[in-house]
């Protein structure tokens, strides 16, 4: 698949690169896995003289002759003898700045914890002390955001308050995905269009899975995605067991009940019997694998909570894969293709209204975002926008089917609403569904 998007990302690599011209410059970034961020960061390095260091999970000597060799082999830089410590390479590194300009870019960064955890305290006393009398864009890249977050927004770490700039990589915006399938089927139907969306989120690499499989419509990508060597099947332990390591299996239970439907705290203990409060704050502030949702123009602290998977590929693994992984081991997957087929009208209900969600956070014109519901959960609304400047905003029933929304059932909730809230707003009623998307 060709390289989409990320004008915005490259404008600020290169407006970096530019600055580092003059002192050197620290960027991290951050995003999930297989969101396209070495893809990123090797097409903002195109002609730059610059290192692409990977860090895996190797014995320390052994990670730091390899980077020794890469970096005589790329940058013409040789050292005199065997480099043993990562600190001692990262300070030649620095001193070759001195006199030349380039991109050092280190991916999966956070893995330097698993190697030797003085690395950062090592990293940033050699970067203090050259970083104003060299000419190194450094790029600190990882994927885990737990790790990374503990190593640059932890007051008590050493690269805290280092970064000169961050970026967090996001997944393709609806209108880049909406691009992507038209140059793979320009005939696509509105139900391909949200089943890519469902399957990927906009994350890279699995858009990528599924275009270069020409799995371009919905019927073919439940397919690929249900297929016993489909990347699709083992992807979510992967991606979720390098974040939470051997202590995963209550905060998989947790995950499950939400794609299940179960999204408040009350529905989640009586299930797993215990607490899960601690779980569900771990999993939304440390993780960022859930989100803590209230009801739109609540007051702080409110109670009415419901938590959401927002990563719309992990909310399918939960909701179709997870579950099972004994038919899958069993060979039975022409049952689970049934099964993902029978429920994804369903299913999809919800995914339709998170689309809707984030393009009209995507537009721009509107200062909140949200949905709303009562306490007693009798009256729902699936998206409510508004523009606090202008006092203008919109609020929609999103369904499927377009027959199936009764404006006058909308009017009647939307006359639930607090005044106190939304007295002021011109509200626009709108009927949402996959026509429209």
């Amino acid at each position: 698949m060709d390289f989409y998007d990320r004008e915005y990302e490259l404008n600020t690599l290169n407006r970096n690169w530019e600055q580092s011209a003059s002192h050197s410059m620290m960027t991290t970034m951050i995003g999930r896995r297989r969101i396209g961020k070495t893809s990123l960061l090797l097409k903002s390095a195109e002609g730059q003289k610059s290192l692409y260091l990977y860090v895996s999970k190797d014995n320390e000597q052994m990670l730091c002759r390899k980077f020794q060799q890469q970096a005589e082999r790329q940058l013409g830089l040789h050292i005199h003898g065997t480099v043993n410590s990562f600190g001692a390479l990262f300070e030649e590194l620095m001193i070759h700045g001195r006199i030349n300009h380039y991109t050092l870019i280190i991916d999966e960064f956070q893995n330097v914890l698993s190697i030797n955890k003085a690395i950062p305290s090592e990293i940033q006393d050699i970067w203090d002390r050259h970083k104003d009398s060299t000419y190194v864009n450094l790029i600190l890249c990882g994927s885990i955001y737990s790790m990374m977050k503990r190593i640059f927004e932890n007051g008590d770490e050493p690269l805290y308050g280092r970064r000169d700039s961050a970026i967090r990589l996001n997944p393709f915006r609806t209108d880049v995905l909406r691009k992507i399938l038209y140059d793979h089927n320009p005939n696509f139907k509105p139900d391909d269009l949200l089943c890519l969306y469902m399957l990927t989120g906009g994350v890279a690499k699995y858009v990528a899975l599924l275009m270069d499989a020409k799995a371009t419509t919905c019927a073919k990508m439940l397919k690929y995605a249900t297929t016993p060597d489909s990347p699709f099947i083992t992807e979510g332990i992967e991606l979720l067991v390098s974040e939470f390591g051997r202590d995963y299996g209550t905060y998989f239970s947790i995950l499950q009940l939400i794609a299940a439907g179960m999204t408040t705290q009350s529905e989640i203990d009586s299930v797993i019997g215990k607490n899960s409060g601690a779980y569900l704050g771990n999993l939304c502030d440390d993780y960022s694998f859930i989100t803590k949702n209230t009801p739109i123009f609540s007051n702080p602290g409110a109670r009415n909570i419901r938590w959401s998977i927002d990563d719309c590929y992990l909310r399918f693994w939960f909701r179709f894969i997870y579950p099972h992984q004994g038919m899958i081991e069993a060979g039975q997957t022409a049952l689970l293709q049934q099964y993902v087929t029978e429920n994804y009208e369903k299913f999809t209900g919800r995914t339709l209204e998170r689309w809707f969600q984030t393009k009209t956070m995507e537009s721009g014109n509107y200062t909140r975002i949200g949905n709303w519901w009562d306490k007693r959960g009798e009256n729902e609304l699936d998206l409510i926008a508004v523009n606090e400047f202008n006092n203008t905003g919109i609020i929609a029933e999103v369904k499927r089917n377009d027959r199936k929304i009764s404006m006058s059932v909308l009017e009647n909730k939307v006359a639930s609403l607090p005044p106190k809230n939304f007295a002021k707003y011109n509200l626009q009623l709108l009927a949402l569904s996959l026509k429209d998307l």
